[in-house]
């Protein structure tokens, strides 16, 4: 990782924004997107005494799906017929794939999700990665993969290699560096893992 470019471009968003993400412009962009709101929402019906109900935590997987404003418009319907044709037993193993995720086994979630997803042609990395994104904003984000390739490139993370198809291992690499990034820069630009991400989109 170029830790030296890293620190150019943090000190080059503060002199422009010196509050970070606590600027008045920031703050304006934030809106748009309901971050909190969202993700207050997430760990409501998420939560783990949540999980007995089935039914409702798929009804909400869509409904966090359709909630964000970082899934584009065309995976949105795709996610939500894609939920329409799971039969029982997919269902089942979705739920349980969820829990896992969140609250167990993070890779063996992970894995049980893309499965069904990959089954369904929706193995997509925003997808995969919204639950967290918004059950740990302080650790978690979304992949947004022209923004991941992009933050790859230009933060020279040599040792990862970004694939469209999901994989655990990549999943938490790029999510370490995410965390390691952060901790070298002012606290004013990560107010969460996906602001902190916003801004190094903005970077590229």
């Amino acid at each position: 990782m170029n830790k030296e470019k890293l620190l150019l471009e943090e000190q080059k968003f503060l002199d422009i924004y010196p509050e970070g993400f606590q600027s008045e412009e920031m703050k304006a962009i934030s809106k748009k997107h309901n971050f909190k709101k969202t993700a207050d929402f997430a760990q409501k019906v998420f939560a783990k005494e949540e999980f007995v109900y089935e039914n409702q935590i798929i009804e909400n997987m869509v409904k966090l799906v359709n909630k964000s404003s970082m899934v584009s418009l065309f995976e949105k319907p795709k996610f939500r017929d894609m939920i329409a044709l799971l039969d029982e037993i997919e269902r089942h193993e979705l739920v349980t794939g969820l829990n896992q995720l969140l609250y167990g086994n993070e890779k063996i979630g992970f894995n049980t999700i893309l499965e069904i997803l990959l089954q369904h042609k929706m193995a997509k990395w925003t997808i995969i990665s919204v639950f967290r994104c918004y059950c740990y904003p302080d650790s978690d984000l979304l992949f947004k993969p022209t923004t991941v390739k992009g933050i790859i490139q230009k933060f020279e993370l040599n040792d990862i290699k970004y694939k469209p198809k999901p994989s655990y291992d990549f999943f938490i690499k790029y999510r370490d560096y995410i965390n390691e990034m952060k901790s070298y820069t002012d606290p004013s630009l990560s107010p969460n893992n996906s602001a902190f991400s916003g801004f190094l989109m903005m970077t590229l």
